[in-house]
């Protein structure tokens, strides 16, 4: 049986958020992971603003993320065809960024191992159990099966997390609140090449078409849905070629777009005021703790601040429960007041007329539409002007990601 101090398991970018915080604060970490890296992540791609100053805090360089793609201007499409283009902040760092997940996330990786965390891909969890005074989890790779003990795990294994079954907290039948389908496309127009586009068509409401441009004359294009909302998730695939022919969709892709690879699709979490987020010495991070944007459905920063948050409740020191409380205490403080206002606002968005309003009351004027790309791209928190203990000076006025 391998010593450590903390098993996390997932090595996505919550997982690696907490392997890098823990392990440059100088604790043993061992990261496992039944994938082996570079490998793809169905995912749209999209970075905020609040994700790059996690990434920029952790040490990830960009240049290490080969489809590291700036962004400066969102485009939304209302529902009656009227497009608003938002743009982000110039001169102040970056607020937004597409990078393609595989490579995001083997970087992510590489940063964890030089920050000192032992990884192990190619190694999935066989079995988890808790016993006094340490956790112990089983993996299995290619060197066999293994135990590793240690005082505290992570989860950071997705929504239907392994962990979470051996644990017996496993939520049958769940099959989250979105659910997204993507392709990647080539040589598409130049305007779906630069800027980020998002088209709300009615019969996707509170969901959207997106494209977000990863370089080279490529974009991540897809959709999402939320369940309950008269979208059935069943028929995504055969809804997929409609979208991709209707006008609009065709007059932003361009007439050389040729879809590259397979589409996927995967569902979204976005219940992380509901879930257990703690059990004796295991802590859920990322989509394991239904941490997404009820909103969006967006994940990736979510992933690294619970992932961040995980670690640092560690070092805070104490036993199981100290751990535990300091953790849930940082989620209720910094996360779930936005969570729930996005789930509020997502009900606004249901309708074509509520999505018609929003947008146009949000591009009235340089200034709306500036601070609407910025509140979009999670520059500040959801619910920021609702929670006055959260007010500072810079609130509304932060400098984005890698200024310098």
């Amino acid at each position: 049986m391998s010593r450590t101090e903390v098993v996390i398991v997932g090595a996505g970018p919550a997982g690696c958020a907490a392997a890098i915080t823990l392990a440059e604060a100088g604790r043993r970490v061992t990261v496992v992971d039944k994938a082996v890296f570079p490998r793809d992540k169905f995912c749209g791609d999209g970075l905020t603003a609040g994700a790059l100053r996690h990434l920029e805090r952790l040490g990830l360089d960009p240049a290490a993320v080969p489809s590291w793609h700036p962004v400066t201007d969102v485009c939304l499409r209302t529902p009656a065809g009227r497009t608003v283009r938002f743009p982000l902040p110039e001169g102040h760092g970056v607020y937004g960024v597409v990078a393609r997940r595989r490579e995001l996330d083997a970087a992510m990786v590489d940063r964890a191992r030089a920050a000192g965390a032992e990884v192990l891909e190619g190694h999935g969890l066989v079995d988890a159990r808790q016993e006094a005074g340490r956790v112990v989890v089983d993996v299995d790779g290619h060197d066999g099966r293994r135990s590793l003990e240690a005082a505290f795990v992570i989860g950071a294994d997705g929504m239907w997390s392994p962990l979470r079954r051996r644990l017996g907290l496993d939520q049958p039948g769940y099959r989250g609140e979105w659910h997204a389908f993507r392709q990647y496309a080539r040589h598409v127009s130049p305007k779906a090449a630069t800027d980020l586009w998002v088209l709300f068509e009615r019969d996707l409401l509170p969901g959207y078409f997106w494209s977000f441009p990863v370089g080279d004359g490529d974009a991540n294009i897809g959709f999402g849905v939320v369940r309950g909302h008269g979208v059935t998730t069943h028929d995504m695939k055969t809804r997929w070629p409609d979208l991709l022919a209707r006008p609009a969709v065709q007059a932003l892709l361009g007439p050389d777009a040729e879809l590259e690879g397979a589409h996927r699709a995967w569902p979204i979490p976005t219940r992380i005021d509901e879930v257990v987020l703690t059990d004796g010495r295991a802590l859920f991070v990322g989509d394991a703790a239904a941490a997404a944007d009820h909103m969006t459905g967006e994940g990736i920063g979510q992933a690294l601040a619970t992932g961040t948050w995980a670690a640092e409740a560690i070092l805070a020191g104490g036993g199981p429960l100290a751990v535990a409380g300091h953790y849930r205490s940082a989620i209720a403080r910094r996360m779930v007041a936005d969570h729930r206002f996005a789930r509020l606002l997502g009900r606004g968005l249901a309708s074509p007329v509520g999505a018609e309003l929003a947008i146009g009351a949000s591009g009235l004027t340089a200034w709306t539409r500036r601070n609407f790309a910025r509140w979009l791209f999670e520059d500040y928190p959801r619910a920021l002007v609702l929670t006055p203990r959260r007010w500072s000076r810079a609130a509304f006025a932060g400098s984005g990601a890698y200024r310098d």
